[in-house]
């Protein structure tokens, strides 16, 4: 072995044997920083800033006092569901466009076998508590923060409404208590009828502030 590769091999020797020494330290300490973290607190808040607007003939406002949960209907299991909504609310499953409610709770249809629990966030029920009151007899899903709902009201309600949905909205064929899948300029929603000239506009919340601007113009342009 020449001069060279003997130094070669001593130096990959040391070098393994200055790993390995390495390698088998102790680690004595770890340092420590001190570093502060702000204390921050969450609260929720209303989608589109809890607007409410006086048109004169009629008022747009966002309701942020509703809580909503979608219950889905299992599979030959809509008599137990109905049985259990009329023993917890006096309530029952609503038909294809006609919502039922009792002076607490109001369940508005969404599809075939699938509708919506609309009720006051006051405390008086949590969604968690509507949740665990069903989870026997139907599929339930929190919405609260899915959905933005706008409550149209006054004389001029209808004909602002005129300009955007499809809907014929005399009483005769869309009575009191009416609730339908619609469109609002392309944007999807549901209608319900509280009163003849009140309504509650839902929804996406993707979609929240295109769908307020579509109604909040409609509602400025048939105002004057």
């Amino acid at each position: 072995m020449n001069g060279t590769a003997k130094r070669s091999v001593v130096s990959v020797q040391f070098a393994v044997r200055i790993s390995f020494w390495r390698s088998a330290l102790p680690i004595t300490s770890i340092r420590k920083e001190t570093v502060n973290v702000a204390e921050i607190s969450l609260s929720g808040a209303p989608i589109l800033g809890d607007v409410h607007h006086d048109f004169g003939a009629c008022i747009l406002a966002e309701r942020t006092d509703i809580a909503l949960i979608s219950v889905a209907i299992p599979k030959d299991g809509r008599k137990a569901l109905s049985d259990k909504l009329k023993e917890l609310w006096e309530l029952s499953v609503p038909s294809a466009m006609e919502t039922r409610h009792t002076n607490k709770i109001r369940a508005i249809p969404m599809t075939v076998d699938q509708f919506m629990l609309a009720f006051s966030s006051d405390g008086t029920m949590s969604e968690t508590d509507a949740q665990e009151s069903l989870a026997d007899v139907g599929y339930t899903t929190l919405q609260t923060d899915a959905w933005v709902i706008l409550e149209l009201k006054g004389s001029g309600a209808i004909t602002a409404l005129e300009r955007i949905c499809p809907i014929d909205l005399d009483q005769s064929a869309f009575p009191i208590g009416s609730a339908a899948r619609t469109s609002m300029e392309h944007l999807g929603a549901c209608i319900v009828r509280l009163e003849a000239d009140q309504f509650w506009l839902m929804s996406a919340r993707s979609s929240a502030q295109s769908f307020y601007h579509a109604v909040e113009t409609s509602c400025r342009w048939t105002a004057s």
